[in-house]
């Protein structure tokens, strides 16, 4: 009987330690899901501008991917700075620099896209197919998310807009087309 204890005792030795390999298996790919989180959180931030964690978090649970982070950061910029027909030199720098802002370095290959955007106007459509996109993406946030990620574009946005001076004589900085623009980029979150 005592040598049957003893097996026993060796096979729960056994299988105590494969256990907590297998735990310790379990809690080292736990850490590697989380440093990977984290990175993707310091990625998407430097992508998108946003600095809201969970937001960010809630982005990485649906997998958006960066490309599209950074088009749809850029998008409401480039939409802003051609509601006038035509981009000023102001405008244009305070689109490279909100684009800068979001991440966006020279060297990348969106910054190229940009600089065309920059030079020529985007292609019609570009504006609804952003707002389409928002408006599907807004019921997956929650409501605090939501405000957080429209907050942060439409501020970059205007501030693009403030970049040159308004008509003369009006205290606004932002004109007309410009403030349609807002408008219809602020309506993409209402639903």
């Amino acid at each position: 009987m005592s040598k049957q204890i003893s097996a026993l005792r060796m096979r729960g030795k056994a299988l105590e330690e494969m256990f907590f390999r297998q735990a310790d298996h379990v809690l080292i790919e736990k850490k590697r899901q989380l440093e990977k989180t984290e990175r993707s959180l310091a990625t998407l931030a430097k992508v998108s501008g946003i600095s809201n964690e969970a937001v960010l978090r809630k982005l990485i649970e649906m997998n958006v991917q960066l490309e599209v982070l950074a088009t749809l950061s850029i998008i409401p910029l480039i939409e802003v700075a051609w509601a006038d027909g035509k981009i000023e030199e102001e405008e244009r720098e305070a689109v490279l620099k909100g684009a800068e802002s979001y991440g966006l370095l020279k060297d990348q290959i969106g910054y190229n896209l940009l600089e065309q955007w920059l030079g020529h106007r985007p292609p019609s459509g570009l504006l609804e197919s952003w707002i389409y996109y928002i408006r599907g993406l807004c019921p997956l946030l929650s409501a605090a998310e939501r405000e957080t990620l429209k907050a942060d574009l439409i501020q970059r946005a205007r501030a693009v807009a403030e970049a040159t001076g308004g008509p003369i004589g009006k205290k606004s900085k932002i004109s007309l087309r410009e403030h349609d623009v807002l408008a219809k980029l602020e309506s993409a979150f209402e639903g």
